[in-house]
């Protein structure tokens, strides 16, 4: 998306450090949940930003045992659309993630 041609270079340059430190906290998110630091219900619980931005896609796909093929299997299976982001999930369809990903004990 586009900047508006209005913003001054100071805006210009507040807006690009705000979109690093997004980029950065999910490539932190998607680590944690890869190596098991994080779990899926606490991801879900999140109400950061840059969390509730993240594609539910990506999402999957930063799970242990997921890749581009599965989590496009998964999606599809849950009856999630392709560019649902993660603030755009219903109850429903976080409860089935939530189910299928729950810690098995």
């Amino acid at each position: 998306m586009p900047l508006p041609p209005s913003l001054s270079i100071e805006q210009r340059r507040t807006a690009l450090a705000k979109a690093a430190e997004a980029r950065t906290e999910r490539a932190e998110l998607r680590e944690n949940l890869k190596s098991g630091v994080l779990s899926l219900r606490e991801v879900l619980a999140s109400d950061s930003e840059a969390v509730l931005r993240m594609p539910v896609r990506t999402l999957l796909e930063s799970l242990p045992g997921v890749g581009r093929a599965r989590a496009h299997r998964l999606l599809a299976e849950m009856q999630i659309a392709a560019t649902r982001r993660v603030r755009g999930l219903g109850p429903h369809q976080r409860d089935r993630l939530l189910a299928r990903f729950a810690p098995r004990s």
